[in-house]
């Protein structure tokens, strides 16, 4: 029977949750998955409602296996003042996305391209096809990256590669994107989603609070100094010292079997 809480809105497909792993697909193919702000709308609804959902562990974020998103609705953009982009909704629907605490695995197959790229680089893991395409072509519009591109792109990929792809607008493909950490993983385009389903179920056959909180330590790092970080982390560690599954995990391996993790 079809979970109501999950019927999609235009432009977005969704199936699951399965296994514990919720697929939500971009579904624009006429705009090549343009990000409308009603998508981003619908994207974050969907996330509130697997948040709240013990039955999702984890997300796959895909935009099918010809294009992931190749970027911003522009004609929604045309439309705009600078007044009108002062007050945009988008800004808070990307900091929503961020604050999602559940794992997201991107699954990229052709462009991802501005806010496409930035939409991505919200994932945890980011698994691409042979064909992906990554990019921030925003100056040839005039404009500069506005979700995220100049911060996250440069912490995944450092200073000069991220400089580079900004101030040009160049491309790179998924071979680079792989060596210079953008992605975690290139395989064939026909694998690619699948690939990240098989990852997705391995993170939502985990402890599902220690998966949680090492998703919150990891992006620490990002936002604290090195001694903040630590802390962190070990309060961390130290808070899951006191569940119920980690006394499961230490006991399931002592006694050679699969741990049943019960979330808390």
């Amino acid at each position: 029977m079809e979970d109501l809480r999950y019927a999609a809105c235009e432009g977005l497909l969704v199936s699951g949750p399965q296994d514990g792993v919720l697929e939500i697909r971009l579904d624009r193919p006429a705009a090549r998955n343009a990000l409308s702000t009603p998508l981003l709308r619908g994207i974050v609804g969907l996330l509130d409602v697997a948040e709240a959902d013990d039955a999702v562990r984890c997300v796959v974020l895909t935009g099918g296996d010809k294009v992931f998103a190749a970027g911003a609705d522009l004609a929604e953009m045309a439309a705009k003042d600078m007044q009108a982009v002062l007050v945009e909704e988008r800004p808070h629907l990307f900091a929503a996305i961020a604050r999602f605490p559940k794992s997201i695995v991107g699954a990229v197959c052709g462009y991802a391209l501005g806010g496409g790229c930035e939409l991505v680089m919200h994932a945890d893991i980011i698994v691409a096809g042979e064909s992906a395409q990554f990019g921030q072509p925003e100056i040839n519009l005039g404009i500069i990256p506005g979700a995220g591109g100049t911060q996250r792109l440069t912490r995944a990929v450092g200073k000069s590669l991220a400089m580079k792809l900004v101030l040009s607008g160049e491309f790179i493909d998924a071979a680079e994107a792989r060596a210079a950490g953008l992605v975690a993983e290139v395989v064939a385009d026909e694998a690619c989603i699948a690939r990240a389903h098989e990852l997705a179920g391995k993170i939502a056959s985990r402890a599902p609070l220690a998966v949680r909180l090492a998703k919150e330590s990891v992006l620490q790092s990002f936002e604290t100094p090195l001694s903040a970080g630590l802390a962190i982390e070990r309060r961390n560690f130290v808070v899951l010292a006191g569940t119920e599954d980690r006394n499961e995990g230490v006991r399931a391996f002592l006694e050679k079997r699969k741990p049943v993790w019960k979330g808390r």
